[in-house]
């Protein structure tokens, strides 16, 4: 196991670890368990009875941050001509069509989440394999396949984010930052854990959420009321 760093090892004493926090505790707790020199992202991590082996336990979806990540994301649209306008007046980063295709068959990705056009869909199976593994790949349910290229584009930048069970039934997701007000973060993880909710498989029978915490990056988890 991992020696736990100085910084770590003093934030994990300020946390009760036989206690369950309410989002609202949490977050008050969250600036003093800071371990990094940097502004730290602050991570949402939901362990659920779900299990993605199966179709009708699978959590995939997506929802609308109140107050955004506080992560700069660099948006991809792969697209023709007639809709590059459109694209870069949203605020895409990236756009292009062949020579887009071709960077990314080259291993040359340099954005965060790539959007495109139902109809041009089919032209990004052959990097499939390239974009699947980093979670890149469009998809209807990412809202990242869209026929209004300039909605997609705007949603994302203004706190869209996609949420998915991981191979252990868990979830994981930015929910803001630590230097976010507090009223920020709390209606962050609300909006999240509402949308978990909503969500819910029609396969999962009982309780749906097992376990709930709340981290700075690097620092010790906090676990929430569940």
């Amino acid at each position: 196991m991992a020696k736990k760093g100085k910084k770590y090892v003093e934030a994990a004493k300020l946390i009760d670890s036989s206690k369950k926090y309410t989002v609202e505790e949490a977050v008050a707790l969250l600036p003093q368990t800071v371990c990094t020199k940097f502004t730290s992202s602050v991570e949402l991590a939901v362990k659920t009875n779900a299990n993605p082996k199966y179709n009708d336990q699978m959590i995939r979806a997506t929802t609308t941050l109140p107050h955004g990540t506080g992560k700069t994301v660099k948006i991809a649209v792969f697209t023709t001509e007639d809709n590059t306008a459109d694209a870069k007046k949203a605020g895409a980063d990236v756009v292009g069509y062949t020579e887009l295709l071709s960077k990314i068959e080259k291993g040359e990705i340099n954005f965060d989440v790539l959007i495109t056009t139902p109809d041009l869909i089919r032209e990004l199976a052959k990097v499939a394999k390239i974009l699947g593994p980093r979670g890149l790949m469009p998809s209807p349910k990412a809202g990242t396949v869209a026929t209004n290229i300039a909605d997609a584009v705007n949603e994302i930048k203004k706190g869209k984010i996609e949420f998915r069970l991981d191979k252990t039934g868990n979830i994981h997701a930015l929910v803001g930052k630590v230097n976010f007000s507090a009223e920020q973060l709390v209606d962050n993880v609300n909006a999240l854990l509402a949308a978990i909710d909503a969500n819910r498989p029609t396969g999962v029978k009982g309780k749906l959420i097992k376990k709930i915490v709340l981290s700075t990056t690097m620092g010790p988890w906090i676990s929430l009321e569940a």
